[in-house]
């Protein structure tokens, strides 16, 4: 008798164990967007938890003149979060949402759609180029200009301008260095001075990834909200040298609030944390297609049960060779008292549920879904056209914030290391002019062309212009198909030979 209950309780503490064990290996999630079975399978959330995780770095630490850290009262107030009037499952989920590193940022950029995504439009926003103007009321030779042109292309500007915004999405941060020879040992530490730069001294364009870099704030910028470095390194360190900020051309990406930024390095919001998982959740459901296709059909066959458990080994070796046989070309053959049906699983808008899931991915990256796929929109019945004229404010905004600032101040050291002293003039700034995005067909530019004579017909109609005013607009528009053509003088008499004429008129010779 005790031996039985000693056994009763031992299989009742054994299925107890095994349930646990079945309890502990059903799979989770693979989503962050699951929180179902995430909080299920999860220890309880607490508000600690999430302000751990949202501020993994705290006030930054600040530095004296000569880099050495110092105690100072931070504003750690603005790191406390209070208690939410929300569901706490909610603020976990948005918690998760936060910095992922810049390592696992440049693993995620192999990806191909990553890819595309941070280079397409580094490649598309210098695509049509610029001009290089000078507004400083100075007179500019087009020789001069032609040599900082030259100036680009040696010092490989396209490529170093295509690096600058492709590595800037991908990490949230591009830091580009202006390399200057100087005999100043603080050059760099101190802030940037045009006049240290001497004949010979520019060198171009080096490029930083930020996990080379450490940020140093002053106490002015790790302290005092007023100030408008607040939060602003006043140093980047690389490879033991403090670099001012002024020395620096930076790019970011959507910035974050103050409290944020010492978790993001002082970087941006990398595009790869922005649609990692929503590529992932694109690749999933495109894989779910092939897939679908090879098993949409199902058989299903009326048959005795109890006759097939009855002999099971032989029900077995007949479901193999059914399933072996299974396919468009294979037999099936079937007993006369069985049954067989035959269930096929609907693909119909199968394409649409997948490219859906890439247009989620282009509309987190801002990149139009045309130019990240190479295929018209599904789904949302669109066009397209507005997509495009997004996607050129999306890169004339690059062009103006990021590009722009680093072209004048890589011509700005150009003028003054080799332009200046080789034609001996002054130091001027550029103006940077870039070519509009939109390439017009055969038929649209024709058609502009037309309306631009209508135009001019219509103002010398009314005396506003003459003839050598559209003739000029003509030979200064490149693209007008007359621009060789050379500008007469105004009050230059132009004589006409009608001789051949007369003496080819009968009428004209007896006059």
């Amino acid at each position: 008798m005790v031996k039985k209950i000693i056994k009763f309780f031992y299989k009742k503490e054994k299925k107890v164990e095994e349930k646990k064990q079945t309890e502990k290996s059903v799979p989770r999630g693979i989503f962050s967007t699951d929180i179902s079975q995430d909080l299920f399978y999860r220890k309880q959330i607490s508000l600690s938890d999430i302000h751990e995780r949202c501020f993994p770095v705290k006030a930054p630490v600040p530095v004296d003149k000569d880099g050495n850290a110092f105690a100072m009262d931070g504003l750690n107030a603005a790191f406390q979060l209070s208690q939410p009037n929300a569901p706490i499952a909610l603020l976990d989920w948005y918690s998760r949402q936060g910095f992922i590193g810049y390592q696992f940022a440049a693993i995620l950029a192999q990806h191909w759609l990553v890819d595309k995504a941070c280079t397409t439009p580094a490649k598309d926003a210098i695509r049509k180029g610029y001009e290089i103007t000078v507004n400083d009321g100075i007179e500019v030779s087009e020789e001069i200009l032609d040599a900082l042109r030259q100036a680009d292309v040696n010092y490989r500007l396209n490529e170093n301008m295509v690096q600058f915004v492709r590595f800037g999405r991908i990490y949230g941060i591009r830091i580009a260095l202006f390399l200057v020879d100087s005999n100043d040992p603080k050059y760099y530490e101190k802030p940037f001075n045009i006049d240290g730069v001497k004949k010979g001294s520019y060198r171009g364009i080096s490029q930083v990834d930020p996990y080379w870099i450490t940020p140093e704030l002053d106490a002015e910028a790790s302290a005092n909200p007023a100030s408008i470095y607040f939060y602003e390194p006043t140093w980047w360190r690389v490879n033991a040298v403090r670099i001012h900020r002024s020395h620096l051309i930076i790019m970011k990406t959507s910035e974050v609030a103050d409290v944020l930024k010492p978790s993001y390095f002082y970087g941006g919001v990398p595009i790869p944390q922005k649609i990692y998982e929503r590529v992932y959740a694109a690749e999933r459901t495109a894989n779910e297609a092939p897939q679908l296709a090879m098993t949409k059909r199902t058989d299903v066959l009326q048959i005795d049960i109890d006759q097939a458990l009855a002999h099971q080994g032989d029900f077995e070796t007949k479901i193999e060779q059914w399933v072996f046989n299974r396919d468009n070309y294979g037999i099936k053959t079937i007993g006369l008292t069985e049954d067989m049906k035959q269930f096929d699983t609907s693909l119909a808008d199968l394409d649409a549920v997948i490219m859906t899931q890439y247009q989620i991915v282009a509309a987190a990256a801002n990149v139009p879904i045309v130019k990240l796929m190479g295929t018209s929109p599904k789904g949302f019945n669109a066009a397209g056209t507005y997509e495009e004229a997004s996607y050129h404010e999306e890169l004339e905004s690059i062009q103006a914030h990021d590009l722009t600032p680093l072209l004048q101040r890589h011509h700005l050291l150009v003028i003054k290391s080799e332009i200046a002293p080789r034609f001996g003039i002054e130091t001027f700034s550029t103006c940077i002019h870039w070519h509009a995005l939109n390439s017009l067909t055969a038929k649209e530019e024709a058609e502009i062309k037309k309306m631009s004579a209508d135009t001019d017909a219509v103002l010398a109609s009314i005396g506003a212009i003459d003839g050598m005013d559209s003739r000029q607009r003509l030979i200064s528009d490149p693209d007008s198909g007359y621009n060789g053509l050379s500008i007469e003088d105004e009050n230059e008499e132009i004589e006409l030979d009608f001789s051949n004429e007369v003496e080819n008129d009968p009428e004209e010779k007896e006059i």
